[in-house]
Order: structure tokens, then sequence, then C-alpha cells
């Protein structure tokens, strides 16, 4: 990667951090905004759902804004508006003002992960983007372990508004270095009209491109799983394997740790493996972890070990899988990066939403619906993406092409 890069990158990366950020950090104060608000803990846990929803309906409009705009402009107007909805919530009277300036504060933050792909599109060629993927993997991967645990002392200390408060001072420092620091990256040639029209007509081309749609959806059920897994562990290991609280998080930051290592692993795989080799065996391991979680959670013998070990398995793996599929995925739509990551984000999203808010709705005070969640997530990964992107498909013999050729150098 050239080194002229290396600070928008370490921006990115910084860009990259506020949304796991604004969910991790904000965990442990869930148990207070019940005694705070004197609500019942289903409507504190809207606040977590409006969240996603923000997240995953946001990102369709930043893409087409961004393609047509340029990238920092779209950015600008979402880190404003998230530093405005963490600064409300921090200042809130009620859980139904919350629920709704979470909405608003995902809104915002959500132009980050766009325009941050659509950057790392614009600049860098498919197997270098692969790279710094990674290395934006392995500040997702560090959030789960770093803002439970600060976001706890935060907690303890000064209260949860100060976590609201410390979301708005990260998105106004985000804010800052990008006005400062971030270059545009969009090229003029390459700038679309926002009409509503021609929005709709590239996403359906998006949504009928059998090479995007196998990898967008392949990274997000790989996703999805993960939410499922973060929603239902804590019950999980908390309440059935009676794991301390104050000891639960380790488990939780070795999973994380296992992300990171991953993603750093795959940088140097991949100057060795194309991406769809890495995908294929990762997905083989992936399903084999999946079925052995729903097999032995089925028969009751999955024991705190095996559980942690397949979770382990699991979440690691992530940090080749998530790389390589976003790379493929926006490989081809240089012309659209804006659009194609958007889309992307959406999908991906609402995957994890969806699956974050089924392991809620079924549980039944087994582990079963984490496992069961978790493990269709990644059974279905490596069936779509065996069905949808094959050697055989026109589409991907392009996508690899394109992959291969496409300079997106400034």
């Amino acid at each position: 990667m050239p080194p002229r890069h290396n600070g928008t990158i370490t921006l990115l990366g910084l860009l990259t951090a506020l949304t796991p950020l604004s969910v991790d950090m904000y965990l442990p104060a869930l148990p207070s905004l019940v005694q705070e608000f004197s609500a019942k803990e289903g409507h504190v846990q809207l606040s977590l759902a409006s969240f996603f929803l923000g997240l995953a309906i946001g990102q369709a409009f930043y893409g087409p804004i961004s393609d047509r705009f340029g990238r920092k402009l779209p950015l600008y107007a979402g880190l404003v508006l998230f530093v405005l909805a963490s600064a409300g919530c921090a200042v809130t009277t009620s859980i139904d003002q919350l629920i709704v300036l979470r909405f608003l504060q995902a809104l915002g933050v959500c132009s980050s992960q766009v325009i941050a792909r659509a950057v790392v599109r614009d600049l860098f060629e498919a197997h270098e983007a692969v790279r710094v993927f990674s290395l934006l993997v392995l500040v997702m991967g560090v959030g789960p372990v770093l803002a439970p645990i600060l976001g706890g002392q935060i907690l303890i200390w000064l209260g949860w508004r100060a976590i609201f408060w410390l979301h708005a001072s990260a998105g106004f420092i985000g804010l800052a270095a990008s006005v400062l620091r971030l270059p545009e990256t969009l090229r003029p040639e390459t700038a679309r009209r926002l009409a509503v029209r021609d929005v709709l007509r590239g996403y359906y081309e998006l949504l009928t491109d059998k090479a995007f749609i196998g990898y967008a959806l392949t990274g997000g059920l790989g996703m999805a799983g993960m939410f499922a897994y973060i929603v239902g562990s804590p019950f999980v290991f908390i309440e059935l394997f009676h794991v301390r609280p104050d000891r639960f998080g380790f488990f939780f930051g070795a999973n994380a740790v296992g992300l990171i290592a991953a993603s750093q692993a795959n940088i140097r795989l991949t100057r060795r493996l194309d991406g769809d080799k890495v995908i294929g065996r990762v997905l083989a391991v992936q399903t084999a972890a999946c079925v052995l979680l729903i097999m032995t959670t089925w028969t009751g013998t999955a024991g705190l070990p095996v559980t942690a070990a397949l979770l382990f398995v699991y979440v690691a793996l992530l940090g080749f899988l998530y790389p390589n599929t976003t790379a493929l995925a926006l490989a081809p739509h240089g012309h659209r990066a804006g659009s194609a990551s958007a889309l992307l984000g959406t999908l991906q999203f609402t995957l994890a939403a969806t699956a974050a808010s089924l392991v809620g709705a079924v549980n039944n005070g087994t582990a079963m619906p984490m496992a069961a969640v978790l493990g269709a997530c990644g059974i279905s990964a490596f069936v779509l993406y065996r069905s949808l992107v094959s050697r055989e498909s026109p589409e991907v013999v392009r996508t690899r092409a394109k992959a291969r050729d496409y300079s997106g150098r400034m």
C-alpha cells in the first residue's frame, strides 16, 4: 500500500471505530437505564434495536449522495447528526426519547461506514483493498474488547450519561480530523446524477448482480451470526454456565482477539491465495463449527469449554471472511462505489438486526436460540456462496477479472 495513504487509512480506522464504540460501550448501561426510567427491560432494549434499524436504513441514502457530491460532504453531515444526537441522548429525560435519539445517532454514524468503504474502493486496487479492510476489521475487533470495559468504568465513576458525552466528543474529533485530513477521493469524471430514477436503477442493477449479492449476503450472514452471539452470549455464559459477570468479559474479549488475529493473518494469506479460495475454506470450517454447535447444544452435551471453543472458531474466522467478501463485492463497482457500499451495509445490518431480534424473540431459557440462529447464519452463508458465487458463473468471472484489473488510484 502506498505510504502516502497511511494517514488516510488511520483516519478511516477512527471513523470505522465510531460504530462499535456506539454499540459496545453502551451495553453495560442497559440495567441502569431500566432503573433510571422505571422501564421494562424489553423497552430499554428497543434503544439498541432502533440503533440497528438506523444503521440499516441510513446507509442506503449516503451512498448515492456520495456518488454525486463527493465523499466528504455526506460524511460531514452524518457526523454532525451523530454529535447532536449523542448530546441529545446524554440529556434525555425519557426512554422513548432515547429510543428516537439512538435511531438518529445511528443515521448519523452509519455515514462513516459507507464513506470509509467507498474511499477504500476509490484509492486501492482489489488486492490492496483486502488488506485495508483487514486493518479496518482490526479496529472493529478492538471495539468489543475495550468499549465494554471503558463503558463500565465510565458508568461507575461518571454515570451513564457520560457515555453519550464521550460518543459526542469522539464524533467531533472524527469530524474535525475529516475536515482537516481526509482527501476528496471521488474523481469528477465518475460523479453520477442524483435522480430518484437513476438511484433506483443503480440499486436494481446491484441487486440483480449475482456476484455482488453473493458476496454481500455471504459476508452479511457471517456478521448476522456474530450479532446473534453478541445478544445471546451474556445469558448463555452468565445464567446457564454460571460464569461470573466480571469474568464474562474475558470470554467476550478472547473471541474479539481471535477476530483481530485472523484479520491480520488475512493480510499475509491473501498475498498467496486469492480471496475466493480463502472464503471457500473459511466457510467450510465455519459451517462445521456451526453444525457441531447445534448438535451439541441440542443433545445437551455442549458444556462451557465446547461452546466457548466453537464460538471462538466462528467469530475468529470472520476476520478472514469479512475483508474478502467486502473487497470482492465492491471491486467491479468503482463508478458507483458509494451506492455499492451503501447497499452492502444495508443488507448486512438488516441481516444482523434480524438475527439479533430472533435470538430474543425465541428465547426459551436455553442456549438453543443462540446456537440455532448463529448456526443457521453460518450454514446459509456456505450454501449461498456455493449457489451464487460459483466459478462457472459469468457474473463472477467478470467480477474476478475486474478485481484484478481495476486501478482505482488517485
